[in-house]
C-alpha cells in the first residue's frame, strides 16, 4: 500500500512512519494492500492531531484522533482505521449471506404475489401421493412398550447412623455436622427415629414403629 506523509507544523520522523507502517500493516490484512493511505500529522498550540484516509477501489477509511502527544495520536487513529475496517468486512459477509437466502424468500413472495399458498416440498409430495391412491391406516408398535429401568447403584454407609442414644436437637445437629440427608438415630426411651432433609430445606422426623 502507497503511504503519503503531510506535516504541519509538525515534523514526520521515522518514529511516527515507523508506528504507522505497523498499523497500517494490520488494516492491509483486512482491506487487502491494493490502495493508498494518507497520513497528515499537524500541531494547534498544544493539541497533537492525526489524520488518516485509507482509500482503495471499494471502500474509503477516514480517522481523526487528537491528544497532548503526536504518538497517542496517531495510535488511535489508526485503530479507528482498523475497527472501520473490521465493521466493513463483517458487513460485506452478513450482506453475501442474506443474498443466498433471499432468493428462497424471493420464491414465497411471488407464490404469494399469485395466489397460491407456498408450501413445503415435503407437504406437495405428500399432497399429491394421497391424490394417486388411497391411504391405509397402519398401526405401528414398538418394542419394548416400557424403557427398561436402569439397575440402581446401592452404596453402603455408616456415617448416617448414630453410634448412640440422643435427643432430637442433637440428631438434628449431628447430621447437619455430617451432611446427611438421611439420619437414623434412637432416643433416650429406645425407639428409632429418621432424620431426613426434605427438598425445600426442612428436617422431617419419621418414627419407625
Amino acid at each position: 500500500m502507497d503511504v503519503e506523509y503531510t506535516g504541519r507544523q509538525a515534523s514526520v520522523t521515522k518514529k511516527y512512519k515507523a508506528q504507522t507502517e505497523v498499523g497500517l500493516a494490520r488494516i492491509v490484512k483486512i482491506v487487502g494492500n491494493a490502495g493508498s493511505a494518507h497520513v497528515t500529522l499537524s500541531r494547534d498550540k498544544y493539541r497533537f492531531i492525526a489524520e488518516i484516509t485509507v482509500q482503495t477501489k471499494s471502500l474509503k477509511l477516514v480517522a481523526t484522533c487528537e491528544s497532548t502527544e503526536m504518538a497517542t495520536a496517531l495510535r488511535d487513529a489508526l485503530a479507528k482505521i482498523e475497527q472501520q475496517a473490521i465493521r466493513r468486512k463483517k458487513k460485506k459477509v452478513s450482506i453475501k449471506r442474506r443474498g443466498k437466502s433471499g432468493v428462497a424468500i424471493a420464491g414465497e413472495e411471488e407464490a404469494e404475489a399469485s395466489g397460491e399458498i407456498a408450501k413445503p416440498a415435503a407437504e406437495k409430495i405428500a399432497v399429491k401421493a394421497s391424490k394417486g391412491r388411497k391411504t391405509v391406516p397402519m398401526l405401528v408398535h414398538s418394542f419394548p412398550s416400557h424403557s427398561p429401568l436402569s439397575e440402581p447403584h446401592v452404596a453402603r454407609s455408616t456415617d448416617g447412623v448414630a453410634l448412640r442414644p440422643m435427643s432430637l436437637e442433637e440428631a438434628v445437629k449431628e447430621a447437619a455436622f455430617r451432611d446427611r440427608d438421611v439420619f437414623v438415630f434412637r432416643d433416650h426411651g429406645g425407639r428409632a427415629m429418621v432424620l431426613h432433609r426434605k427438598r425445600d430445606g426442612k428436617m422431617e422426623l419419621i418414627e419407625v414403629p
